[in-house]
């Protein structure tokens, strides 16, 4: 399935290019095989179609894991590459760092192929999920080690490792070791040892994905702080789509080694190209249903066992500019779009949720497992187990894909 790029978002102002390192990178077609070990590779009969592994196809040359991968980055944009393990993001980030092979394509740092560059050559820092600190060194000295490698001065060293700590707030445990910090701690050390060789391109494979919740959510805001702080480009590699809703100028969602959509926060969620991306971004997910797209009068109307919506002009032009013909579509709706009301699909109450200022409602409809998110201020009535209700959905909030390609008929 191919990767469906959007416009980019407009980016914070930078400084001006002629005062520091401008930080581009472009992945040209991007593919990685992992070979087959000798004597893995079976003999495949004439005209059997390649095989499928943990979701990932299989060739004669072997596994592919990431393939055909375009994506433009801009100066200072922060990217997070998002989707369920397997998915290869972490693969694509560990290409761009050098630390995997690239099988075809090209990767392009500030107008330089740097495919056959090494690692350390690229100049580009990584934050690892596990850390990845010396344990016999202190705070200091972690975060001093890839100066002392380049040979900087005493003074250099001494003025990037404090600065770096003061953004982080880490100075007072400058000479402590690793193993007496927590997790959190631990976590802004390895951030603040990739920031003191100012890289041009910072990468981050799921680095907050150790921590409990709530220094999670401390540490996404940290983030957030530290991008607007340092001149540099940040690719950022997550399986929570909170976190890459939080933190993404713009969200590249992978899936089977393949790019599904690109596009800022609120475009994949508004509008997602397919049936998995419309699954995967949104909490609770998003509800699904067999229905049909009718067109009456020219209008083209959704049919969900005889609850007919019509849909709003912006999606009736776009329908209309793809010529889509009527229908069976797989009919999408958000839980916090689904409405009580007196009359339409009916439904009955499973589980009911409180949730502070919305109640959950989970109900049976349609053979299937419904969500309905309700405010609190608008609940008119306590609903029970067993309980029957009707639900309904406005025109303008309906997501209609393709039952045959499971894409979104409006794009």
């Amino acid at each position: 399935m191919e990767g469906t790029s959007l416009p980019k978002p407009a980016l914070a102002e930078a400084a001006p290019a002629e005062s520091r390192n401008m930080s581009t990178v472009q992945l040209k077609n991007i593919k990685k095989v992992y070979p087959y070990v000798s004597g893995e590779k079976k003999k495949k009969k004439k005209d059997e179609q390649p095989e499928k592994k943990v979701n990932l196809q299989i060739t004669d040359e072997g596994v592919v894991a990431v393939q055909e991968f375009n994506l433009d980055i801009a100066d200072k944009e922060f990217i997070v590459l998002v989707g369920p393990s397997g998915c290869g993001k972490s693969t694509t980030l560990r290409m761009v760092a050098g630390l995997e092979e690239i099988t075809a394509g090209e990767l392009i740092i500030d107008g330089k192929l740097m495919n056959n560059v090494e690692p350390k050559d690229r100049d580009i820092a990584m934050v690892f999920q596990s850390y990845a600190l010396y344990p016999h060194m202190t705070v200091y000295e972690n975060m001093a080690f890839s100066l002392k490698l380049k040979k900087a001065s005493k003074e250099e060293i001494d003025k990037k490792v404090r600065e770096a700590a003061e953004i982080l707030d880490i100075t007072q445990y400058l000479d402590r070791k690793p193993k007496a910090l927590s997790g959190g701690q631990r976590q802004r050390v390895a951030i603040g040892r990739a920031i003191v060789r100012a890289p041009k391109v910072m990468l981050m494979d799921e680095p907050l994905s150790n921590l409990d919740a709530k220094l999670r959510n401390e540490m996404r805001a940290e983030i957030i702080k530290l991008r607007e702080r340092i001149d540099t480009t940040f690719i950022y590699v997550t399986h929570d789509q909170t976190e890459a809703m939080t933190l993404g100028d713009r969200i590249v969602i992978m899936r089977d080694g393949y790019i599904q959509q690109i596009g800022t926060p609120q475009e994949v969620f508004n509008h997602p190209a397919n049936l998995f991306v419309a699954g995967f971004i949104g909490m609770p997910v998003m509800n699904f249903f067999d229905a049909k797209l009718l067109k009456e009068n020219g209008k083209y109307l959704v049919d969900l066992s005889g609850y007919k919506v019509e849909l709003d002009e912006e999606k009736q032009a776009r329908l209309a500019a793809n010529n889509v013909a009527p229908q069976e579509i797989t009919l999408g709706v958000r839980p916090e779009h689904t409405n009580i009301l007196a009359e339409g699909v009916k439904a009955r109450v499973d589980v009911s949720e409180m949730m502070g200022s919305s109640v959950h409602l989970h109900v049976s409809a349609e053979g299937r497992d419904v969500i309905i998110i309700v405010p609190t201020v608008d609940m008119k009535e306590n609903y029970r187990m067993g309980d029957e209700l009707h639900f309904g959905f406005g025109g303008n909030v309906v997501h209609v894909f393709s039952k045959e390609t499971e894409k979104n008929l409006e794009f």
